[in-house]
């Protein structure tokens, strides 16, 4: 009985030592410790130790944006609402959704019209994304404004926290700036009498506005080269500036102390 039980280990035992022996080749492998750090539970001869858990801390991007100790208060759903991440959320939701609209939109004169109609008439889900872009971005207008009004009255925007509340207003204006440029491009009259009204207030700023606005329109009037010009600044320079504010929102964020300021 006993050889018959060595037997039924016998292929099991050394299939197990050949995966013991991969497995220590591949961690000792000089391309799997450049992808993990030291202290990743991923590295070989990782024990649980609390300079090692440290480790996975400090080393960990997820992980690091969260503080050693946070207060009591601000881990509760109904003292952040969750406004912030809500705001996040609904930047990447437009940033994946306005990446499918690119595939079927052509900034031009003669096309953007076309273009919009054709995409929510014969585009598979075409409709559906325009709709999700559309309202992703009146929410983030609203979440952000909301997430302001937030952090004022919560008083969040106190020391240390002054430089932050500069950066989240920055933010703010970035994203009605970026709602207001995507306002243009369908093209039509709706676009075009508000780019109308919005460009000439910006013509009345002091000393440089005749400037501002001939740059915002590329011209005299409204034309083709108003539409190119919003649409990069739509669907590249705003967002691009937006996400190098948001990154140093997050680190002073983390560095500050946590999510939420003092009662």
């Amino acid at each position: 009985m006993a050889k018959t039980m060595q037997n039924k280990g016998g292929p099991g035992a050394r299939l197990n030592e050949k995966m013991a022996e991969l497995t220590d080749t591949v961690q000792s492998s000089q391309a799997w410790n450049s992808i993990f750090r030291p202290g990743s539970i991923f590295r070989k001869g990782y024990t649980d130790s609390p300079r090692n858990r440290s480790y996975v801390i400090m080393n960990s991007v997820l992980y690091h944006l969260h503080p050693v100790k946070v207060k009591r208060h601000a881990v509760k759903v109904s003292y952040t609402l969750c406004l912030g991440g809500l705001s996040f959320f609904l930047f990447i939701l437009l940033t994946v959704t306005g990446i499918f609209l690119m595939f079927f939109y052509r900034p031009t004169a003669a096309q953007a019209w076309n273009d919009i109609y054709a995409l929510q008439t014969s585009v598979t889900f075409g409709l559906l994304v325009r709709n999700m872009h559309r309202w992703g971005a009146h929410l983030m207008v609203l979440s952000v404004f909301l997430h302001m009004a937030r952090v004022f009255y919560h008083g969040a925007y106190k020391p240390p926290r002054e430089f932050n509340w500069v950066i989240g207003v920055v933010l703010l204006l970035l994203t009605l700036l970026l709602s207001f440029t995507g306002y243009l491009l369908p093209w039509d009259q709706l676009a075009l009498w508000a780019v109308t009204v919005g460009t000439n207030m910006m013509g009345y700023t002091p000393v440089f506005g005749n400037q501002v606005r001939f740059v915002l329109l590329g011209g005299a009037e409204i034309g083709s080269d108003t539409l190119l010009r919003w649409y990069v600044l739509h669907v590249l320079m705003l967002p691009f500036v937006i996400v190098i504010f948001m990154a140093i929102h997050f680190w002073r964020v983390r560095k500050d102390g946590g999510i939420s300021g003092p009662l």
